[in-house]
């Protein structure tokens, strides 16, 4: 294989430049040319590619979000779109092709070695971890990091006003980022798509929390719960007559310096990505089960399902009580 091409996809992540960089450095190393393409999908449709060099992915490992940028791409779904992407690729010669985005974007690269046979690579690169075949994606360990000291932040206002706040976090159909975040940040009451919390079980926690002595309270909310926070703050205010304060960390989750692991994370997997291609693999995914690192069909890694740590999740009620 002698040219391969690398496109990010979907919501940015942090570590999705680590990533970019271990491929492209990893791919020149195994005597490749790598192409980098602009806006996913999109790029591919309106050939937008360019060939990179070591020093094109210099000083980016540190930085948040995307070099190649991401964009949606309506065309690239149609019959139409589809045969122009597979067009520019095969015009600039690219046998290989390495996916960074989330589910939709990995059934957009099975689709294009489906219609012809050109192998693709998808790499996980999502904040809510919703992917359920590998423990962890790109992006989620820092966007963890960042949720955590928004709630340090958070915390230190609501316990000079002796208030309540409800923190909501990304993850519409995964509550990890939730769980996580909330037990870094020793929330009273996490509350996440896949387990039902009452507002009554909420209003419970928080009123033992006042009665031994606590000042202030911190409750996650992923974005995804049914009726979100309106149903929690309004039955603390009236059950118990608490200020409550509703904060929405919105796209901050996204942004910002990958973490440690994230970087380590994204090396790993974009140099085991570039290793398949070179092994003729195709229509894979990579990621991580029980810190090694493994690949799957994409169809099959989609279609798996992964239950929500119930034991962080009872954890984290114990030590809230």
């Amino acid at each position: 294989m002698k040219k391969i091409a690398v496109l990010t996809s979907g919501g940015d992540a942090p570590g999705m430049n680590a990533c970019i960089r271990a491929v492209v450095r990893s791919g020149i190393y195994d005597g490749m040319e790598v192409y980098g393409v602009k806006r996913g999908y999109y790029g591919l449709v309106n050939n937008d590619m360019e060939k990179m060099e070591m020093g094109s992915v210099s000083d980016i490992i540190q930085r948040g979000g995307t070099i190649l940028y991401t964009a949606r791409c309506p065309e690239f779904k149609t019959e139409e779109g589809m045969a122009v992407a597979i067009a520019n690729l095969k015009a600039r010669g690219i046998e290989g092709l390495i996916v960074i985005g989330g589910d939709g974007s990995f059934r957009g690269a099975r689709d294009i070695t489906v219609r012809c046979g050109i192998p693709t690579i998808g790499i996980p690169g999502t904040i809510d971890n919703d992917l359920k075949y590998t423990d962890f994606t790109l992006g989620f360990d820092t966007a963890c990091n960042t949720v955590v000291n928004l709630i340090n932040n958070i915390r230190d206002t609501m316990t000079s006003h002796e208030r309540v706040s409800v923190v909501e976090v990304m993850g519409r159909n995964c509550g990890d980022l939730a769980l996580y975040a909330g037990v870094a940040g020793g929330a009273e009451a996490i509350i996440v798509p896949e387990v039902e919390t009452t507002p009554e079980e909420v209003c419970e926690r928080v009123r033992r929390s006042r009665m031994r002595g606590k000042r202030s309270n911190i409750i996650v909310l992923a974005e995804g719960v049914k009726g979100g926070f309106d149903p929690y703050a309004e039955k603390l205010e009236t059950e118990l007559h608490l200020s409550v304060r509703t904060t929405v960390i919105g796209h901050i989750q996204r942004g910002g310096a990958p973490s440690m692991a994230d970087r380590v994370l994204a090396s790993r997997l974009g140099y085991y990505a570039v290793e398949l291609l070179q092994k003729g693999k195709a229509g894979r995914v990579v990621g991580t089960v029980d810190g090694k690192i493994v690949d799957f069909d994409i169809l099959e890694a989609i279609a798996m399902t992964r239950p929500i740590d119930m034991s962080l999740f009872r954890l984290a009620e114990i030590l809230a009580m």
